[in-house]
């Protein structure tokens, strides 16, 4: 049973309690809570910080929905951050030696990014199936092979150029970019109407397609979708594949908005990130695209905690409290909202075995 409860109490009880256990933190430190908290927010009004802010966003929310696929199918793919950083690097090696006029340029380039994306997904998608190899193990090994996959492709004797002391992959022409648009003193990632258009094609599937029935069926109980004729390896294969392809997408909005090459210095973590925005957004395109705006105001108005001589971590300490509450929460509220149902179902057949007996009384005389 799903309820408002259900949906919003949770990660508003994790965000609560992760703020009065933070404040708990500073006061223990010497600094005052309302202070640090009046210093971010306030952060958020300066410079181009609100903007920063979406653009981070953006590549948080393609994160965390890379996730969401996977746990709709209760798999756990840990895999985000190596599938979007092999990605990235063949998308910046390709996307930069084509020459291909504007828009085809851009496209080819996004396709390149899904279908690596979903490549590197497809080793432990076809472990899982085949061999019954858990995926929690065979991405977080991928994801450490995927290091060594970056720093070989950007040597200087394969495709790495270097320019200063850094070294990265040639930059994309600009046919391949996609503009950014000005807004107030920063530079919007054209990349986040993407990024909502994918959003709402996750929220059509699940909601509006056969597969996307079939997809939480599966997650739900594969025995029980098994008996609805619902081949359970077939859809597990499909998930993992369709995760890596959003995956794929994740560096986009930076390396075509921004950074247009893509090296050893890149920011990595995201994949990572995309897990704890997932579960905060309990999967719903809408609820992720809020966990991600939430995580990426407290990345980037910690560093202004600096100010008031306040450790930027504590930034860091609020996400880790968000995380293990939001879990904790959601199961508390199961269970209330389980008790509820229950009681109500109670009462309903105390009702009816009332009137059940008033009947077989009446009849009698």
């Amino acid at each position: 049973m799903s309820s408002w409860r259900t949906r919003l109490l949770p990660p508003l009880l994790a965000i609560v309690f992760a703020v009065i256990l933070t404040a708990i933190a500073l006061i223990i430190s010497g600094a005052d809570p309302l202070q640090a908290y009046g210093t971010m927010i306030g952060q958020l009004f300066k410079g181009s910080t609100a903007v920063d802010t979406v653009n981070l966003a953006t590549v948080y929310y393609l994160s965390g929905l890379a996730v969401a696929i996977g746990f709709q199918m209760n798999l756990f793919n840990i895999g985000v951050e190596g599938q979007y950083r092999f990605a990235a690097i063949v998308t910046a090696i390709i996307g930069g030696a084509l020459q291909l006029p504007p828009v085809i340029h851009v496209l080819a380039i996004l396709v390149v990014a899904v279908l690596s994306g979903m490549l590197y997904a497809a080793i432990p998608a076809v472990l899982k199936v085949t061999r019954g190899v858990s995926e929690v193990i065979s991405t977080i090994m991928l994801n450490a092979i995927v290091g060594g996959i970056v720093a070989f492709l950007v040597n200087a004797d394969q495709f790495g150029v270097q320019t200063g002391n850094n070294i990265a992959t040639r930059q994309i022409d600009g046919t391949g970019r996609i503009p950014g648009i000005p807004i107030l003193s920063g530079e919007l990632f054209g990349f986040v109407f993407i990024a909502a258009l994918i959003g709402a094609a996750y929220w059509f599937m699940l909601n509006r397609t056969r597969f996307g029935f079939e997809l939480k069926a599966s997650g739900e109980s594969t025995t029980a979708a098994a008996a609805g004729g619902v081949n359970a390896k077939k859809m597990t294969l499909i998930a993992m594949l369709l995760s890596g392809g959003v995956a794929g997408l994740v560096a986009m909005p930076e390396l075509l908005g921004r950074d247009f090459s893509y090296g050893i210095t890149s920011t990595q973590m995201y994949g990572f990130t995309g897990i704890a925005v997932a579960l905060l957004g309990r999967n719903h395109p809408a609820g992720i695209a809020l966990g991600a705006l939430l995580w990426a105001f407290l990345d980037r108005s910690a560093v202004s905690l600096e100010q008031i001589n306040v450790s930027k971590e504590i930034a860091t300490i609020m996400q880790g409290v968000i995380v293990l509450s939001v879990v904790i929460a959601y199961e508390i509220v199961r269970r209330a909202d389980l008790a509820a149902e229950q009681r109500r179902v109670g009462r309903a057949l105390a009702g009816n075995g009332r009137k059940g007996s008033s009947v077989s009384e009446g009849g009698a005389v």
